[in-house]
């Protein structure tokens, strides 16, 4: 049983197992509270640290991760890879990248289905008058 409430979620986001490597450029596939999932070609040891960055936002949300599994997709294209938060205020940054995320998401569909144009600050109001009661507080989290 998971812990924490997952959102479905396409955001870029990089991963580096070795801190001397280039990052692999990847995408969410869900994130919650405590962590979040990503699509790998690679299969990644669990139990591996590993660093997180979300180019997405400014500046970027950067961040140190444990990887908690790693299974193969059911499509058999890739892996899907489970990373943990291990700082409380990653978690905490991590919740307003996504919060962030879905205001971009909503003010993109409501200029692609009503026609209207927001600014990041009209969608960001109108996101939290429809939806900030129903996303997860900080009480709520946990590891998928």
């Amino acid at each position: 049983m998971r812990q924490y409430i997952r959102h479905p979620i396409d955001v870029p986001v990089e991963i580096r197992i070795d801190p001397k490597a280039a990052g692999t450029s990847l995408h969410t596939h869900d994130i919650s509270l405590g962590g979040l999932a990503v699509h790998s070609a690679k299969a990644v040891e669990p139990g591996s640290m590993i660093e997180v960055r979300i180019p997405y936002v400014e500046p970027a949300f950067e961040a140190r991760a444990l990887v908690a599994w790693c299974r193969p997709r059911r499509n058999g294209e890739g892996h899907e890879v489970g990373v943990s938060f291990l700082d409380a205020q990653d978690v905490f940054l991590a919740r307003m990248v996504t919060q962030i995320c879905y205001i971009e998401d909503y003010r993109r569909s409501i200029a692609r289905e009503e026609g209207r144009e927001l600014s990041p600050e009209e969608a960001a109001g109108e996101w939290i008058a429809k939806y900030a009661s129903k996303f997860p507080g900080a009480s709520t989290g946990g590891l998928h």
